[in-house]
């Protein structure tokens, strides 16, 4: 079950390849994901001394009065993968020009998941291109 989606992600960027990461969260902002409150839009992903942050995603407080002062609706998450996935995703980034973006934050078992996808950034002809294809997929389904 999709919580949260970032639909902006396909209209910017190709997205190469997928995977799937735990996240670091508090409880009331398991709940609030629950209620389907929260945004992705962006949001990017960062590598940073080994370990894997989600940076620039907005998850509200479940309760506004009942969390502490110094909750940070913004603040950075950490992903939980594992080294090796770690060091292939930067290993990636780096060398082939690739961004790092969450595509969406689901429920797996009761865990809170978050998809994160290696993208490529879309040229202004790629985009006028795919409008294009958009466009006549619709005809041909209107004709059917």
């Amino acid at each position: 079950m999709k919580l949260v989606e970032n639909k902006k992600l396909r209209m910017v960027y190709t997205v190469l390849d997928t995977s799937q990461a735990g996240i670091e969260l508090l409880g009331y902002e398991v709940k609030s994901l629950r209620q389907k409150l929260g945004s992705l839009d962006g949001s990017k992903i960062i590598i940073r001394g080994g370990e894997a942050f989600l940076v620039g995603s907005y998850i509200p407080a479940y309760q506004p009065a009942n969390t502490p002062k110094s909750y940070d609706e913004h603040r950075t998450r950490r992903l939980l993968l594992t080294k090796e996935e770690i060091g292939k995703l930067a290993y990636e980034e780096e060398n082939k020009d690739l961004t790092l973006h969450p595509i969406s934050l689901y429920l797996k078992n009761n865990l809170v998941k978050c998809e994160v996808a290696l993208c490529k950034k879309l040229q202004k002809h790629d985009k006028r291109e795919k409008v294009k294809e958009e466009i006549s997929r619709r005809e041909m389904r209107l004709k059917e």
